[in-house]
């Protein structure tokens, strides 16, 4: 019930804000961001207690590719106790930022539902439930983008944000069928098990997909000028995007690890790139005349390093 509830709340708010007007659109958001957050710490305790657990509906079976899992263990325990911290702190300074904004009430609907997705993504246990939060993330980051659609720049970063994301999401599912193909199932702890196996086939090119997946997400170099561009965007929306979106490469990188061990060659790849993109962020962070723009280039930064992390088989340290 817990589990459920930690990506279930924002979204039920998500929708519902809508209706509302933008005082009390607010008001519900931040509440379930904080409600989410509550649910998060008694998962967390569950795992500290009684170890990892699995939550999964399939009623086809568990290779089914209408299977859904919800998945706790280290990883998301710690994942979706800093996105719903973040969410709450975010959401709370965003109804005193737009406070007279005509558009609150949909900017609220856009957060929570954006919120929801990114936990589903730290959450899940399947691949293709995985992929579908990792779209819808995606798609409801790009309508925030847009909160002010007379803004010519930020109409052009959010242009530009689309076309890596899809690029993104292209290599994403491409990873999902090479997985699919070679191991007849979308379940994580099949995939994970059957690596373990030795049965390794089809792990280079799956791995190398996913770092590219990650590379593109993380706004990783030659990938980066999005990100510094989406600075447009209100300011809770650029400090949202930390809460598990920006990130959601590195995230994705680590979840899929046991993939990765198996693609030296994808590793390879994720700790030159990262290791470049370290050096690039900082240099170019320091030349920045606007504070957000050089925040934007620090992230590049610390994310180009826990990208080289990933790439050196660090994974518990990034």
């Amino acid at each position: 019930f817990f589990l459920s509830a930690v990506p279930g709340v924002p979204l039920a708010a998500g929708l519902l804000a809508r209706s509302r007007n933008g005082v009390a659109a607010g008001d519900l958001a931040f509440r379930a961001a904080v409600l989410a957050a509550g649910a998060a710490m008694v998962c967390v305790g569950s795992l500290m207690m009684f170890g990892p657990d699995t939550v999964r509906w399939a009623p086809f079976g568990n290779d089914s590719v209408l299977a859904a899992a919800l998945r706790l263990d280290a990883v998301s325990g710690v994942m979706i106790a800093l996105i719903t911290f973040l969410g709450a702190v975010v959401l709370g300074f965003s109804r005193r930022y737009l406070a007279g904004d005509p558009g609150q009430a949909k900017f609220f609907s856009w957060m929570s539902l954006t919120l929801g997705s990114v936990l589903i993504v730290v959450l899940s246990g399947h691949l293709g439930q995985l992929f579908i939060a990792w779209i819808a993330t995606s798609l409801s980051l790009h309508r925030l983008l847009l909160h002010y659609p007379e803004r010519a720049g930020a109409v052009f970063a959010a242009r530009k944000k689309f076309v890596v994301s899809r690029l993104g999401d292209a290599c994403l599912l491409a990873a999902v069928l090479v997985l699919q193909t070679h191991y007849r199932t979308l379940d994580l702890e099949a995939i994970f098990a059957a690596v373990a196996a030795g049965e390794t086939t089809g792990l280079a090119p799956a791995g190398l997909l996913l770092a590219v997946c990650a590379l593109l997400k993380s706004a990783q170099f030659p990938f980066h000028s999005w990100l510094p561009d989406t600075m447009e965007t209100p300011t809770p929306v650029s400090a949202f995007m930390h809460a598990g979106i920006i990130n959601a490469g590195g995230f994705l990188v680590v979840r899929m690890s046991p993939v990765l061990a198996g693609a030296p060659v994808a590793s390879h790849v994720l700790a030159v790139v990262g290791a470049f993109t370290a050096a690039f962020g900082a240099l170019v962070m320091l030349a920045q005349p606007s504070v957000k723009r050089a925040l934007a280039y620090s992230t590049i930064a610390q994310m180009g390093f826990m990208i080289l992390q990933c790439g050196l088989g660090a994974y518990g340290l990034a």
